[in-house]
C-alpha cells in the first residue's frame, strides 16, 4: 500500500469512525433519554447498532475487503466485543463512580473505543497479510 493509499484509508476510517460514533451516541441518547432505559442497557443497544454500521462501512469503504463477510464478521464482532467492555467499563467508572453526566461519559468512552477499534480493524481483521496467507493456501 502506497503512502497516498494509507492516508486515504486513515481519512476514510476517521470519517466512517466519526459516523459510527455519531450512530452510537444518537442511539444511546434515544434509548437512554427519550425512551428512558438504564444507561447500561442503552450502551449495549447503541453498541449493537454501531457495530453493524461499522462492519458494513469498514468492509466496503475503508478497507475495501473482498473476503466473505462471514469470515470477517466473527473476528470483527470479537474485537468489537472487547471494545464493548471498554465502553461499558468506562461508562460505569464515569457515571457510577465519578458521577459524570451519562452523555458526556458516553462521548469520552467513544474516544477510547474509536482508537481501540482502528488498531483492531487495521491489524487484526481487515489485514492484507491475512488475505495474502489465505490466497497462498489455495
Amino acid at each position: 500500500m502506497n503512502k497516498h493509499s494509507k492516508k486515504m484509508e486513515v481519512l476514510l476510517y476517521l470519517i466512517f469512525g466519526g459516523l459510527t460514533t455519531l450512530v452510537n451516541i444518537v442511539t444511546y441518547y434515544v434509548v437512554a433519554n427519550l425512551i428512558g432505559m438504564d444507561y447500561k442497557i442503552a450502551t449495549t443497544i447503541a453498541w449493537l447498532v454501531a457495530v453493524l454500521f461499522a462492519f458494513v462501512t469498514n468492509k466496503a469503504y475503508v478497507f475495501k475487503s473482498e473476503q466473505s463477510a462471514w469470515k470477517e464478521l466473527v473476528p470483527f464482532v470479537g474485537a468489537r466485543l472487547l471494545s464493548y467492555f471498554l465502553d461499558i467499563g468506562t461508562m460505569i467508572v464515569l457515571v457510577d463512580l465519578m458521577q459524570v453526566d451519562d452523555l458526556l461519559s458516553k462521548i469520552a468512552a467513544n474516544v477510547l473505543v474509536v482508537l481501540f477499534n482502528y488498531v483492531a480493524s487495521k491489524y487484526f481483521i481487515f489485514n492484507d497479510k491475512t488475505v495474502q496467507r489465505e490466497e497462498a493456501d489455495r
